[in-house]
């Protein structure tokens, strides 16, 4: 009897830890069933061909290889396969399903992305099993959001190809799927532009914190590699080349462009009444839409009247005030954006803009709105009142240069408030004046890291880790199923996922394992 009882406790306990390795999954998946028993990961286990889902196939692979290890073989029948996708139709608008037995593994998807999403969460299980052991399992699972992204302003300070392609592993993990490349500002200009070379060989010297750094951007090489890279995990990369605002950097490589600006901005603007630069900016625009096939720019329009001021008294824009009767600088801003998204939509793209354009006149359904300032919801209603969809981003909770944890010193507060995990992980349109009728215009969410703060791969890595974790969760996984306790305890392997991965993470379970880093000047 004693033995029976010992057998029936093991047995147990060897199914809690099973079950367990289900909630590992962030996010958390839609639906899930344990089933009985485990499959065993082993060297050379052999996946089914399937040529819809080669290069899913292929990414799959090359990940058991690099985590685990496990070198796997490409066969043609499925009865031989441990390793199934099946191109299927799915119920109830599922994304994927991932089936888990003891002798096979089966992921149903109608499509890539939905195959690519079963694989990153057969990968989490792989990461988090005991000896590649996996529970036998049955998900279902489907995003809330379309729109997943995370920003990354390399403007302020550069962080280089490899890192950038070591946050792409991360959003592929944890499933978001936008990539908001923020490569032009003030300090620097990131992107090398054929026609216009000395925009990256004279704007990209300096940075936030020196102004006489050596000169940094990604070559047009450099991009079109991220770009595939970013495409084998199904992530589309949007970039942003900022206007007629936070021109600095691009104006001091060609000044004839230049609107001026002010005292504490100086060439702040590009000249909004020379014909010039708009022909200028749509020639940088044909370059950067040839890199790009996301077939979407972000063109910036924000904080503007930080650097208007000259326009005042430039004749050539009092002139154009007088012959378009516009009534103020905010009105020329807004027909500088009009004529620069009729360029846009001439390339075949949308156009993207922060929320000071939600009242600019663009067109609506070409035009995605950004809104970021929490402060003002008003404008969140006026993008939503005009038909634009929207991606929310607002600084509480979602700018992640913002402090974390009330002990913390370097970084951004507002009024006091400021970002930490359980604030990310909670947060909801819900929250948001938003009616039932412009649920739809909602893409989703993102979170931005902006780097005047950041300095550093290790405050890179500080900002972002586990808050990335928070937000994927908060924007894929339906609101019924959240639960911030819940959520921690599956973030726990996680952090040694971080560790071993060298990553300078932040944990709330231990805020004093890593200190915040503070900036070196």
């Amino acid at each position: 009897m004693k033995k029976l009882i010992l057998i029936l406790f093991i047995l147990c306990a060897v199914q809690q830890i099973w079950a367990q390795e289900i909630a590992y999954v962030i996010p958390a998946p839609t639906s899930s069933s344990m089933g009985q028993g485990q499959f065993q990961l082993h060297a050379g286990l052999r996946i089914q061909s399937y040529t819809d889902f080669a290069g899913e196939i292929y990414f799959l692979q090359k990940e058991l290889l690099r985590y685990q290890k496990l070198s796997s073989t490409i066969v043609e029948n499925s009865q031989e396969a441990e390793i199934v996708l099946e191109k299927q139709k799915l119920n109830n608008g599922q994304l994927y399903e991932l089936i888990i037995t003891p002798n096979q593994i089966t992921i149903q998807a109608e499509s890539k992305e939905g195959a690519f999403y079963g694989i990153i969460s057969l990968l989490q299980l792989a990461n988090n099993s005991q000896n590649n052991s996996i529970a036998c399992v049955n998900i279902s699972d489907n995003p809330a959001y379309g729109w997943r992204g995370v920003m990354l302003d390399e403007s302020r300070h550069f962080f280089g190809k490899e890192k950038v392609k070591s946050l792409l592993d991360w959003m592929a993990y944890y499933k978001l799927n936008r990539f908001h490349w923020h490569l032009t500002d003030e300090p620097g200009w990131r992107v090398e532009i054929l026609n216009y070379p000395k925009l990256a060989e004279v704007g990209g010297v300096g940075n936030h914190s020196d102004k006489e750094a050596a000169c940094q951007y990604y070559s047009q090489e450099d991009i079109k590699e991220i770009v595939a890279y970013a495409s084998e995990r199904h992530i589309v990369i949007i970039p942003e080349i900022d206007m007629p605002g936070h021109a600095t950097a691009a104006n001091r490589a060609y000044p004839e462009f230049s609107g001026g600006g002010s005292e504490k901005y100086p060439d702040f603007t590009f000249h909004p009444a020379k014909e010039g630069t708009y022909q200028y900016l749509t020639n940088i625009l044909r370059e950067v839409d040839a890199l790009f096939p996301s077939q979407m720019i972000h063109v910036g329009g924000d904080e503007v009247s930080f650097g208007n001021h000259q326009w005042k008294t430039d004749a050539a824009v009092q002139q154009l005030m007088k012959t378009e009767k516009l009534a103020d600088l905010k009105a020329v801003e807004d027909l500088f954006m009009r004529r620069m998204s009729d360029s846009i939509l001439n390339m075949n793209n949308q156009v993207l803009v922060w929320d000071e354009m939600a009242n600019a006149g663009l067109p609506k359904d070409n035009s995605i709105i950004f809104w970021w300032r929490h402060d003002q919801p008003k404008q969140l209603e006026l993008g939503l009142k005009n038909g634009h969809k929207t991606v929310i981003c607002p600084r509480l909770p979602l700018y992640f240069d913002f402090v974390q944890h009330p002990g913390h010193k370097v970084g951004r507060r507002w009024a006091g408030g400021f970002n930490q995990l359980e604030n990310v992980y909670t947060f909801s349109v819900d929250q948001l004046p938003v009616s039932a009728k412009e649920y739809d215009l909602v893409l989703g969410f993102q979170a931005n890291l902006w780097t005047e703060t950041v300095d550093s791969v290790e405050r890179f890595d500080f900002l972002l880790f586990p808050r990335l974790a928070a937000m994927a969760e908060s924007v894929w996984s339906d609101k019924s199923q959240k639960d911030y306790a819940d959520f921690l305890e599956r973030l726990k392997p996680h952090l040694k996922q971080y560790q071993e991965a060298g990553l300078y993470y932040f944990n709330p379970f231990d805020v004093d394992e890593h200190p915040e880093p503070v900036m070196k000047k």
